[in-house]
């Protein structure tokens, strides 16, 4: 494998790209040797979900577009950020809120944990921000 691939897709703020972007990402990670029934599949898979509904719902329409990147880097570490141009960064609720929803940002961190991975939110120069995880690429090298 090189020692640096890369993939990226722009989608439209629409709920029914988060799915697109699901599967984009299991598509690319599959053609980079991650197995589909794997449990980092899965984890990505979630944060990927995660991410791009954030993208989708917390923008409040202010961001026509969000980018899904991906980057594997030396067959150790797979990077994946999800860009908008929404100025608002993500929102730690307390604990004793009590919401339907706004729980992603706790799942994608645990997830991020518990693979051994990192969770990190960066500006973008247009105003927008990259929220990514980095996390230890463990998949064997093919022959």
């Amino acid at each position: 494998m090189a020692d640096h691939q890369e993939a990226t897709v722009t989608l439209p703020s629409d709920p029914v790209s988060v799915s697109a972007a699901r599967a984009h990402v299991a598509r690319v990670l599959s053609e980079w040797g991650l197995a589909e029934d794997s449990d980092l599949a899965d984890a990505v898979r979630l944060i990927v979900s995660e991410l791009t509904t954030n993208a989708v719902q917390h923008t409040f329409g202010l961001s026509p577009t969000f980018t899904v990147a991906l980057r594997l880097d030396r067959d150790e570490e797979l990077y994946l950020g999800v860009t908008d141009s929404h100025p608002r960064w993500p929102q730690k609720l307390p604990a004793a809120v009590r919401q339907d929803n706004g729980r992603g940002m706790v799942i994608i961190r645990s997830l991020a944990k518990e693979c051994g991975g990192r969770l990190s939110v960066s500006p973008t120069p247009d105003g927008g921000k990259t929220v990514s995880i980095a996390l230890p690429w463990a998949v064997p090298a093919q022959a």
